[in-house]
């Protein structure tokens, strides 16, 4: 049975059968060349059992070869005619007997592969007007081929950019300390990923693109794990970052099963959509009961915010640095700020303000009652061993 083509693929089958039928030949098809093979990747042939979709050849031994390097005309009516394509495989296998080709050129002019009819009859009536359609059919397969070559062009180089960071264990991970406003104590830590400088990339970038080739669970997993393996070094709690998606899966629930709750934050960003709020509860739930704490990142960055904080139900909200970046002298921000910590006390919700760089936006905070506060004033991300080093600004 013939595996079932993609859309691309029947879309270039269509074309080839264009081809086909247009040329009255036996069989058409478009193969790429990687250097070393010709694959066969779409094949329209009237005798299907024979000639079909992935067949290889060496590509040296190829008619396309030949043509692109000079040897062989792109149109020959009578193969026979031909001896140097009478020394070539496909002359007696499958004896092929008159062939046209095209190039498939990608835009930036490298030629991806060849767009091929023949038949296994000789056809005196093949001719330059024959290898134009052909030449036209071909570009039409570039446009169609390119956005999902480039596609998996960006899978591949992602995934080999990944590779090294999964197979050693995931991210790297440093700690941010996090502390209470009024008294200047440290009551827990934030777990931040970090990926190479030279990658020039932000953590929620880089999960992002990891989820784009279905790797982004496994990634966050791994970033899981390594943060919860400062819970046995570093007191207080820690907050750990996951998306809603991760959060539902098997292996995610059995690493937080493994983990004593009470001394974890699970920190989801408002802006991770939630497909199934309903399925999101449902594991939650039993999480909180054994005392985990569920907080909603980068609140404010956004509006869609509100409707998530409300169905969420969190313990925390963290209020995203945009908004508390400069609050002190900016009074639509700290009317911002106090409207959310009406609203989050009015809830019951605690509240941790993140990016506090200045004793200026510290006190202001404290004054708009913020319980918590995250930032380089208190300390800056890095290794477990540090915190204890980074003195938190008394209250």
């Amino acid at each position: 049975m013939r595996r079932k083509r993609s859309a691309t693929e029947q879309q270039i089958a269509d074309l080839l059968q264009t081809a086909r039928k247009s040329l009255g030949l036996s069989v058409a098809f478009f193969s790429r060349l990687d250097g070393t093979t010709q694959h066969l990747e779409v094949v329209e042939s009237s005798m299907p059992l024979v000639f079909k979709d992935g067949l290889t050849q060496p590509q040296d031994t190829s008619f396309c070869q030949a043509v692109m390097d000079g040897d062989l005309p792109a149109v020959m009516p009578d193969v026979r005619d031909f001896p140097a394509a009478m020394k070539l495989r496909p002359a007696r296998v499958p004896r092929i007997r008159s062939y046209v080709t095209a190039p498939v050129t990608l835009s930036d002019g490298s030629v991806y592969g060849s767009f091929c009819a023949f038949g296994l009859r000789s056809d005196p009536e093949l001719s330059a007007r024959d290898q134009a359609l052909m030449e036209v059919l071909a570009n039409a397969a570039s446009v169609i081929i390119e956005p999902d070559l480039r596609d998996r062009q960006q899978h591949d180089e992602i995934e080999q950019r990944l590779r090294p960071i999964m197979a050693r264990g995931g991210p790297d991970v440093v700690l941010q300390p996090v502390v209470d406003l009024a008294s200047g104590a440290r009551v827990g830590a934030e777990a931040l990923s970090r990926f190479p400088g030279e990658w020039g990339m932000a953590p929620d970038a880089v999960f992002a693109e990891a989820h784009s080739i279905g790797a982004g669970d496994r990634l966050e997993l791994l970033a899981l794990q390594q943060a919860a393996a400062h819970l046995d070094t570093v007191p207080g709690y820690i907050a750990m970052n996951v998306s809603p998606a991760t959060l539902l899966t098997r292996d995610c629930l059995d690493l937080l099963a493994s983990l004593p709750l009470r001394r974890v934050v699970l920190e989801l960003s408002e802006h991770d959509q939630v497909a199934d709020y309903d399925a999101l509860h449902a594991v939650v739930l039993p999480l909180r009961a054994q005392g985990m704490t569920l907080a909603i990142d980068d609140v404010g960055a956004g509006f869609s915010s509100l409707r998530h904080i409300v169905v969420t139900n969190p313990d925390v909200i963290k209020i995203d640095r945009s908004i508390v970046s400069g609050l002190d002298h900016d009074p639509v921000l700290a009317r911002l700020v106090e409207s959310l910590v009406e609203f989050a006390h009015g809830c019951g919700v605690r509240v941790v303000a993140e990016g506090v760089e200045t004793a200026a936006e510290h006190a202001m905070l404290r004054t708009l009652q913020v319980d918590f506060g995250q930032g380089w004033l208190f300390g800056r991300p890095g290794p477990a061993d540090v915190l204890d080093a980074q003195r938190a600004l008394a209250g």
